[in-house]
């Protein structure tokens, strides 16, 4: 059931100067029952919101970016009372700093509920997360409280905390759990997406000049890169289907928007208009997953906590489209999703926005 909403619950903002964390704000802004009560940016702390992001200009006049040591006079005042814990911080340092974030509220006698953006609690083990990112996890002893998956594969809403896969992970996630789920497909996938310069986040690299970026578009880590592995695990959890997922990922030329083409081998002879009828049946309750008979198209789901997906056949080959908006319902948009259900909230709640639609 929905909860009755009263005061809104005071929100936190780990990692608050980067743009996934902008994008949390911007959905907060127009949520109603989630407020922005702290935003932790060690290097913009005392700054107003607003000139750290200026788009977010008359949203938040009287909040500014703190330091760490702020929230133990916050959490105080909060005792007995809910807190959203969104993590927007990179991966590596997320998972020590959220666990001890978690570790002050609960010992102030706050119920927080945190939703992870970054990587480090995608993986159900520690071994795991240290064989494809290089070194130790910050906080073996938590990952028995996160979740991690997109929302429409979880009927239930999970006991503790989330952590919300990646950007590019979700794009194929919603396109392919559906398809093993049912055994229309050969667990063989190729992924091919392209994402936008955001996605790298807001600190300058070779990767994200613009110069670089502009009119140019190039695979990089190629049937290399650390999200296949994360692909793969959470494509298994979802659908019971043990899968290989070979992934290149591409940069574009655009800021936002990932754009994923998903091959596979059919199992049985099957139109269009079938696999796009198993991902309807799929998708039925989902307010955010669309299914058209058109390829989609990246502009209009920009700005949106939508997936719009489609799908053409040519004999046994199938080849599905994923597009969503990597800021929105590939980071910010799907974790304000997770904590609505966190908290009791309707699952739409601050995220009905349309899409931008001319960019």
């Amino acid at each position: 059931m929905t909860a009755p909403v009263s005061a809104p619950v005071p929100g936190v903002i780990l990692g608050g100067s980067g743009y996934v964390a902008g994008e949390v704000l911007r959905l907060l802004a127009g949520h109603g029952a989630i407020r922005p009560a702290a935003v932790i940016s060690e290097s913009q702390a005392g700054e107003p919101v607003e000139a750290v992001f200026p788009h977010l200009s008359g949203c938040f006049p009287d909040l500014r970016m703190t330091g760490r040591e702020d929230l133990r006079a916050l959490f105080a005042g909060w005792s007995g009372e809910k807190a959203a814990i969104f993590c927007a911080a990179p991966h590596g340092a997320a998972a020590g700093l959220l666990d001890a974030v978690l570790a002050e509220a609960e010992g102030a006698g706050v119920v927080p509920s945190a939703v992870d953006l970054s990587a480090d609690f995608r993986f159900a083990s520690a071994e795991a997360y240290q064989k494809v990112y290089g070194h130790a996890h910050g906080a073996p002893e938590r990952l028995a409280a996160f979740t991690c998956a997109v929302p429409e594969h979880r009927a239930e809403t999970p006991r503790g905390h989330v952590a919300h896969p990646g950007c590019f992970t979700t794009s194929v996630l919603l396109a392919v759990v559906p398809l093993l789920r049912s055994g229309l497909i050969e667990p063989r996938v190729s992924v091919v997406a392209t994402t936008g310069s955001t996605g790298a986040g807001r600190s300058l690299s070779a990767g994200t000049h613009h110069p670089a970026r502009r009119s140019n578009l190039y695979a990089y880590n190629p049937l290399q890169h650390r999200h296949a592995p994360e692909m793969k695990a959470l494509a298994a959890a979802a659908s019971g289907v043990e899968a290989e997922i070979h992934f290149i990922p591409q940069s574009g030329p655009h800021a936002r928007g990932i754009y994923a083409t998903i091959q596979a081998r059919l199992v049985q002879p099957v139109t269009a208009a079938d696999v796009r009828a198993a991902l309807q049946d799929a998708y039925a309750g989902s307010p955010f997953v669309r299914v058209f008979a058109e390829p989609p198209r990246l502009q209009d789901i920009v700005g949106t906590n939508r997936c719009h997906l489609g799908a053409a056949v040519e004999g046994d080959h199938l080849a599905v489209f994923s597009t969503l908006d990597n800021l929105v319902k590939g980071a910010a948009g799907g974790g304000v999703q997770w904590m609505n259900r966190l908290l009791g909230f309707d699952e739409t709640t601050g995220l009905m926005q349309g899409g931008i639609g001319w960019v």
